[in-house]
């Protein structure tokens, strides 16, 4: 089954040689399950031409706001909306999640109650699983469809499943704690320093990354039938 990644954002260009771009962290994520990957830098303006141009597809975080002004948006958009409609299975994680639910008529705002950085426990139908975020926008109003599946006290609408061929979650279990780490130093004056203090402080907790690559995993193959 060939994977098809929408990479949405870069990683801070000083990490790059250490981890790779997104695309990269996603095949490590995902390893193991027989899949192999293709990707197109949508961010630079790179769409694919079709939805048949992979099995199932995945769309990456991104340090911009689905609601923000770029020309790549409103392709992806349209892309995500004809993926709805044929059916093959889409993952969003982060700016992927919230794109998702802005294409089909969600809201995706600036959390008035700002950032949620690093080991964050949500709620997964009864299931308490730790896993790293980074992120200050939230999906606040639901597209028609929608149903919660995972959520935090900070953030309502943590994961979102859409039939049985949209899967998508706000944090990122892609993010390794080194990473992470790497991204506080790097990105971290975005934050606040109180939120930045806590989320190094915890950076050696344990979260669930491989839990969620394997449901992400499961729920393609599961699609794909």
């Amino acid at each position: 089954m060939q994977i098809g990644i929408l990479m949405t954002g870069h990683v801070p260009e000083e990490l790059v040689d250490e981890v790779g771009e997104y695309p990269k962290m996603f095949e490590r994520l995902l390893d193991g399950h027989g899949f192999t990957f293709r990707s197109w830098a949508v961010v630079d303006g790179e769409h694919p031409e079709s939805v048949s141009e992979a099995d199932g597809w995945l769309i990456t975080g991104s340090k911009h706001g689905a609601y923000e002004d770029h020309p790549w948006i409103p392709p992806l958009e349209e892309f995500i909306r004809a993926l709805h409609a044929d059916g093959r299975p889409l993952v969003g994680i982060c700016f992927g999640h919230q794109i998702v639910a802005q294409a089909l008529g969600g809201k995706v705002e600036l959390f008035a109650g700002g950032w949620s950085v690093g080991h964050t426990s949500y709620d997964f139908e009864g299931e308490t699983m730790a896993l790293n975020a980074w992120h200050r926008d939230q999906v606040t109003e639901l597209p028609d469809g929608a149903r919660v599946i995972g959520s935090s006290d900070f953030c309502a609408n943590a994961a979102l499943l859409y039939g049985s061929s949209i899967y998508t979650i706000q944090p990122h279990p892609e993010f390794s704690a080194g990473f992470l780490e790497s991204l506080i130093e790097t990105r971290g004056a975005l934050v606040p320093d109180e939120i930045l203090a806590q989320a190094k402080a915890n950076l050696a907790a344990p979260t669930r990354n491989a839990d969620i690559g394997n449901r992400i995993a499961r729920f393609f193959l599961d699609a794909k039938g």
